[in-house]
Parts: structure tokens; C-alpha cells; sequence
């Protein structure tokens, strides 16, 4: 069992992080040179598209990786193995957490906004600089899940 879990969270975690990352180097820094209206249509393009992604990829990572660090808790031949699937999931959940209560207000926020008619505040609301600090956040949290995964896969090895 746990030879076909390890390979299936370190793929769900490692497209996750790839994908995170991509998005951190390439998009969101885009997306800070765009104009309101590019910036508002970009979003709205892809949030639809990351979200059940990304979403999907990191809870199958942390299922998996609580389910293996339960299943190899106190084998001989696991030792710290539990701990850094632990910790992955750790790191996973924190990630979860940022996403629900910072990164998706936002994006719900902005997917709410008509391109075409600026909020008259909006250089004061333009949450563009939050998003990507927190963004920044999730993508150090999922790759040293990625790094904490591949670790305790070392070990099972």
C-alpha cells in the first residue's frame, strides 16, 4: 500500500508546488504590470481555472501524506519517515489555511469587479502587492512539503 501512496503524494504535491511556482514567477508577476481592466480580465480568466486545481492537488497531497506518516508511525525500518510526511501535511495545512482566508477573498474580490469601471478607491483597494506576498508564502510552504516528502520517501527507500 504504501509503495503506491508515496509515488501518488509526491506527484499531487510536486504538480501542486510546479504549478504554484510557475504562477508566482510568471503570472502574478504579470499580472502586477497589467492595467485594471488586464488585471481584473486575467483573474477572472484564471481563477475558474487554478481553483478546483490546485485545490484538489494540495488536500490529496495532505490526505496522503497523513495517511503515510499513520501508516509507517513506529516501523523499524521508517524511522523519521511518519515525521516528515507529518510534516508535509503540516506544511500542507498551513497552505490550505493562507489560501481560504487570503488568497481566495481576494480572488473572489477581484472576480467580483466590472473591468471596465474602476472602484474610485481603487489604488487604495488594489490588492495586487497582498496577494502576491501571500502567494510567496504557499509557494515556500509547498515546496518544502515537496522537499519534506521526497525526504521521507529517501527513507522508505
Amino acid at each position: 500500500m504504501i509503495r503506491a501512496l508515496v509515488p501518488l503524494a509526491l506527484l499531487a504535491n510536486g504538480i501542486a508546488a510546479g504549478v504554484m511556482l510557475g504562477n508566482a514567477i510568471g503570472l502574478a508577476a504579470h499580472a502586477l504590470r497589467l492595467p485594471y481592466a488586464g488585471y481584473v480580465d486575467l483573474i477572472k480568466f484564471m481563477w475558474p481555472r487554478y481553483d478546483p486545481f490546485l485545490p484538489i492537488t494540495n488536500v490529496l497531497g495532505f490526505g496522503l501524506d497523513v495517511a503515510i506518516a499513520v501508516m509507517v508511525h513506529g516501523e523499524r525500518d521508517a524511522t523519521g519517515a511518519s515525521g516528515l510526511f507529518g510534516l508535509a501535511a503540516a506544511l500542507l495545512a498551513v497552505l490550505m489555511a493562507i489560501s481560504l482566508i487570503k488568497n481566495v477573498p481576494i480572488n473572489k474580490y477581484v472576480t467580483a469587479l466590472d473591468p471596465a469601471s474602476p472602484p474610485d478607491d481603487w489604488p487604495e483597494r488594489d490588492p495586487r502587492a497582498s496577494w502576491k506576498n501571500w502567494n510567496n508564502v504557499r509557494v515556500v510552504l509547498s515546496m518544502t512539503a515537496l522537499i519534506a516528502n521526497l525526504a521521507g520517501a529517501a527513507v522508505l527507500l
